[in-house]
């Protein structure tokens, strides 16, 4: 029975205006009109061929269907040519069964009739399929091997295509043409594969396809994709009119490889531009971080008339969010809604990430809300925004909403949720997302396993986070450097280090990560080795090189390399930023150098917290305490608001300099000004002040206050106060407390000790020598340095190995003597000479750099 068709069906198609579709249009008028008797078979063919090829344009199965059925009823089935065109019908509307149907019917099927069944099948996906109908092909020509590699290629196959390819050529049998070079050239980009790039540019130019435009296209896009600009450069450069695709695809290679200038250029020389090269190049500029050349090009794209797309608004977008132009963005969101009939998910997605990342999530939720359908990016960029805003638990709100609606998260929701975990270090819902993950199938994303590394590291389950790094099948840069970042945040430099010998690839950051394990762990030497092995591997320093390098120098008070490698800051070009310039400014003041530090500073044109305390810190450290009221009166006048490493600069200073009253006025005004509780570093500055003044009742007292318990560092200042001054029975007490939180400090031993030996109470030096013994606790030896003359000179006490350690120790005799005989200093205690072998490390160090011993050394 042939179904009768409505005209109802065919208003759906009103382009379809062919005569044939319009008598087939009801079945009632076909027999009563005798216009079919009085065609010819040619008429018919040629107007069942028309409406089959418009009715696989427009993939209307019901249609189809209806046109095999009049093509039958009017008995013309048999026809080989209506067959073959039936059977691509049908496999453009997806039927594929019935194609194959009906290629079984074909009694004598030609190549079209083969050709056509394998392009069905490829494009269905059903390749072994295809390979069933390949292989029973008595006879093939060129386009049965094109079908082939190009449904490989289009299902994915790269290395069939090309393994295709090859059989044609070794079947010789049929000689490839430029589009059987395409493909090939298409999967041996997408694999990688240059060696066979080069054959395949070689062969085609042996078969005198090398100048036609479709294997030029090919060739420069194969060499792109093989990394070799050079090669697509010389072809290029060689093609007499470059198709807008040869523009378009020099322009994206240009841009892949880092070479923007290189892309800009060659845009600006293109004789024409579509749609697709202003895009392109759009895209190219906001993805370099080029904002405001981005929103120019736009602006000159628009004027020019070309009609931007929803690529072209998501790029500009990105860009608007990349500067923080909420104003231009806004503006081109009204003109999306003025301009466009509907809001694109990609578009929409963009909005969202723009408001978010401006800061106005109002904005933001607005564009949400009134997107008609919402996928995971739209969710993802919605959540990130509120987390960037800081309502984390907002995050895990949204993200239990979209799990209800439901929407399937992808590995950028879950790393961005995980995130949030990090930052609270929520182990609980961490370890619940965790689950979720392995449930979704995502655990082995790349970027979900790194979020999961970061995760638990920062939860302090460092084990676990190896456990996930060690599952990740495949580890990018980030998953490396997120591990080496975990066991330094635990203090395991080395296994830090034994991860970074193990990365197959390594990048300024991960560098910069190792460099950083080592110089906060104190291990500066090996930090600077790291620095020196970075310039001997070519690595592209940043400033973050410079400040962590410069601050271990600072550290190992070494100024001579430490402005070696200030001037190769200067010469790339980092010495202003701020964050270089901060810590130049602590390593002169570390190394003594005050002036050079306060000229450094105020090279700083805008200096900002860090900077006025690194300044602060330096006049503290060199006794300079009015110099550090001075600058920090000045850091007020300039609007900046102090911290908690202000005012223990600040009290600091006070202390080495004993401005009591100044130091007790700061110390209360640190609260009722700035409201900055005092914090266990402020209450050891205080102590200091009040001991160092003798002040030791008002001491105690202070330390009697505080609203938490006193650590080791406050009950030290007290027990050194207590030796200043002679105090034994508060020493006494103050050890008491200070035994109870670190019974295994040495120095904490010795003070005492030293205490009990000049008040005269041997029996008491021995007793707490005996409790050191008893307790098993060792005093490790002082070690000083000191750089002389581009030479790091290194004492311990008791040293005898320095190889000028007699002349030193002569020198720092006399000086002992001369300080006895002029009484200059009150509270010296003036040592025996028959045991000047006990000088501390510190005097021996003084000494060698002093210009008397200088020129001791030089005199007859």
């Amino acid at each position: 029975m042939i179904v009768k068709l409505t005209w109802r069906f065919f208003n759906r198609y009103s382009q379809i205006t062919h005569p044939l579709i319009r008598h087939f249009s009801n079945q009632s008028t076909l027999a009563a009109e005798p216009m079919f008797s009085q065609q010819s078979y040619m008429e018919l063919s040629q107007k069942f061929y028309e409406s089959m090829k418009e009715c696989a344009s427009l993939r209307s199965i019901p249609f189809a269907r209806k046109l095999h059925a009049q093509l039958v009823f009017m008995g013309l089935e048999s026809s080989i040519f209506l067959q073959n065109h039936l059977l691509h019908m049908y496999s453009n509307c997806g039927l594929i069964g019935e194609a194959y149907r009906v290629f079984g019917g074909i009694e004598f099927p030609n190549v079209y009739s083969w050709n056509t069944m394998i392009n069905g099948f490829a494009e269905s996906g059903q390749m072994r399929e295809a390979e069933k109908v390949f292989e029973k092909m008595p006879e093939r020509d060129t386009v049965s091997w094109n079908s082939m590699m190009s449904g490989y290629f289009r299902n994915g196959e790269l290395e069939a295509t090309v393994n295709v390819f090859v059989w044609m050529v070794q079947d010789c049998c049929c000689v490839p043409d430029q589009f059987s070079f395409s493909s090939v050239m298409k999967a041996s980009g997408a694999l990688g594969y240059l060696k066979l790039a080069l054959q395949l540019h070689g062969f085609a130019v042996k078969f005198n396809f090398g100048k036609e435009t479709y294997v030029e296209n090919s060739v420069i896009d194969l060499y792109i994709k093989c990394g070799v600009m050079d090669s697509a450069q010389k072809v290029f450069s060689r093609t007499r009119n470059p198709s807008l695709f040869c523009w378009n695809s020099m322009i994206y290679g240009y841009s892949k490889y880092g070479r923007v200038k290189k892309a800009l250029e060659l845009f600006a020389r293109m004789p024409d531009c579509d749609t697709v090269s202003w895009n392109t190049m759009i895209s190219i500029l906001s993805q370099h971080g080029f904002g405001a050349e981005t929103l120019n090009t736009f602006y000159e794209m628009w004027h020019r008339g070309f009609r931007p797309n929803a690529m072209t608004y998501a790029s500009v977008l990105s860009a608007c969010t990349s500067i923080y132009d909420l104003e231009w963005g806004a503006h081109l969101h009204a003109r999306i809604v003025r301009m466009e009939p509907g809001l694109d998910v990609y578009v929409g997605c963009s909005l969202i990430d723009m408001y978010a990342k401006c800061r106005r999530l109002d904005s933001a939720r607005r564009v949400f809300d009134g997107m008609t359908e919402h996928n995971a990016v739209s969710w993802t960029s919605l959540i990130r925004g509120v987390v960037l805003a800081g309502f984390q638990e907002e995050a895990f709100v949204l993200f239990n909403q979209m799990r209800e609606v439901p929407v399937v998260s992808d590995q950028f929701t879950l790393a961005t949720v995980l995130g949030v975990c990090s930052s609270q270090k929520d182990i609980s819902v961490g370890e619940l997302l965790h689950a979720l993950t392995v449930k979704l199938g995502l655990d082995s994303s790349v970027p979900v396993a790194n979020a999961l590394v970061t995760m638990y590291a920062r939860c302090g389950y460092i084990q676990k986070a190896n456990h996930a790094f060690e599952l990740m099948p495949i580890r990018d840069i980030i998953s490396w450097t997120a591990m080496i970042t975990a066991f330094s945040q635990v203090g395991d430099a080395e296994k830090a280090r034994e991860c970074f010998d193990k990365m197959p690839e390594k990048n300024v950051i991960t560098w910069n990560s190792m460099l950083a394990t080592y110089t906060q762990h104190g291990f500066w030497e090996e930090g600077l080795k790291v620095y020196i092995q970075m310039l001997r591997e070519g690595v592209k320093l940043d400033w973050i090189t410079f400040a962590t390098s410069i601050s271990a120098c600072a550290d190992l008070a070494v100024l001579v390399l430490g402005n070696q490698i200030l001037a190769q800051a200067e010469k790339l070009g980092f010495s202003s930023n701020i964050s270089v310039a901060n810590s130049v400014v602590t390593m002169y003041s570390r190394c003594g150098r005050i002036e050079e530090a306060q000229k450094m500073f105020n090279s700083i044109v805008v200096k900002n917290l860090v900077s006025w305390n690194a300044m602060m810190t330096g006049y503290a450290q060199n006794g300079q305490g009015r110099k550090v009221l001075e600058i920090f009166e000045r850091m007020l006048d300039v609007g900046n608001v102090p911290d908690h490493i202000s005012y223990v600069s600040v009290l600091s200073g006070c202390s080495h300099s004993g401005l009591i009253s100044e130091g007790q006025y700061y110390f209360h005004s640190m609260t009722k000004d700035h409201g900055i509780s005092p914090t266990r570093e402020h209450y050891v500055c205080m102590v200091d002040l009040l001991g160092r003044a003798g002040l030791l009742e008002e001491a105690k007292k202070l330390v009697n206050q505080m609203t938490f318990k006193p650590n080791p560092a406050v009950w030290g200042a007290l027990l050194a106060a207590c030796r200043i001054h002679g105090n034994t029975k508060l020493a006494e007490f103050a050890m008491k407390n200070l035994l109870e939180l670190d019974a295994e400090r040495s120095g904490s031993y010795c003070l005492l000790a030293n205490i009990y030996s000049e008040s005269g109470k041997l029996q008491a030096v021995t007793n707490v020598r005996k409790l050191m013994r008893d307790k098993g606790v060792r005093k490790k030896p002082g070690c000083s340095w000191i750089e002389v003359d581009n030479r790091v000179h290194v004492f311990t006490v008791d040293d005898t190995n320095h190889p000028q350690i007699k002349d030193v120790r002569t020198m720092l005799e006399d000086f002992t003597k001369k300080i006895e005989e002029t009484k200059k200093n009150k509270n010296a205690k003036v040592m025996n000479s028959s045991r000047f072998h006990n000088y501390h490390s510190d005097q021996l160090t003084c000494l060698i750099d002093h210009p008397c011993y200088k020129e001791s050394l030089h005199s007859p």
